[in-house]
């Protein structure tokens, strides 16, 4: 049975993580926008808007004990909706090569808000930069791919386990060597259950945590 929720729609908040986690009460909250004023990235980065874009965030009371890695689960949810896109360990949304979107994970004791920002059109995007469509998607583009993406994140939230051979076979991390800070480098050779990358340097096999670093770059 689909996980029932509240879901909330905008043409523009300053963060659909706030207005989640705001409004969270008995069911999880799915909070969608077009644009975002005070977005915000990992690392307390900002967020870039494209000229269409999609921000959205679902916010829900934590199970105890969930320690899964629900960025990566929710990359593996991205793509089912979406065809052409790769992911980019740990929770970059990539199409051919440049960056279309990006999900953050914020949590405490009293709740999980996931969130995922998508570049839907972008005619003259910055370098590194690219949308998932090539033509203007229309208005009610944001809100339909944010109902799409809240389902499937809901439903993996609420299957044990995750779909690490699914993420595997997404990562365009893997194979490839990367450096990372502060001083890493080596080829990544897999994601491991507990979703850390697993890398193969001159001192041999590590794990690297997304927790532990800013960035993870490919060579």
């Amino acid at each position: 049975m689909a996980t029932p929720y509240f879901q909330m729609r905008f043409d523009e908040v300053a963060s659909t993580q706030d207005v989640a986690r705001q409004h969270l009460a008995d069911l999880p909250v799915v909070v969608s926008a077009r644009r975002q004023t005070k977005g915000r990235g990992r690392s307390a980065g900002n967020w870039l808007n494209a000229p269409v874009a999609m921000a959205a965030s679902i916010a829900f009371h934590p199970d105890s004990g969930e320690d899964r890695p629900l960025s990566l689960m929710a990359g593996v949810a991205a793509i089912r909706m979406m065809d052409g896109i790769d992911l980019k360990w740990p929770n970059d949304l990539m199409r051919h090569g440049s960056k279309v979107g990006g999900i953050l994970v914020e949590r405490n004791e009293e709740s999980i808000v996931i969130g995922m920002g998508l570049n839907l059109f972008w005619p003259e995007a910055p370098e590194g930069m690219a949308a998932v469509h090539d033509d203007d998607p229309g208005v009610a583009a944001a809100h339909q791919a944010a109902t799409l993406w809240a389902a499937e994140v809901l439903a993996l939230v609420d299957t044990p386990g995750w779909p690490v051979d699914e993420y595997r076979t997404a990562c365009v991390t893997l194979g490839r060597e990367i450096v990372w800070e502060s001083d890493g480098r080596g080829r990544a050779i897999d994601v491991d259950e507990d979703g850390a990358l697993i890398v193969e340097g001159d001192a041999g096999r590590q794990r690297v945590v997304a927790g532990a670093i800013r960035h993870v770059r490919l060579v």
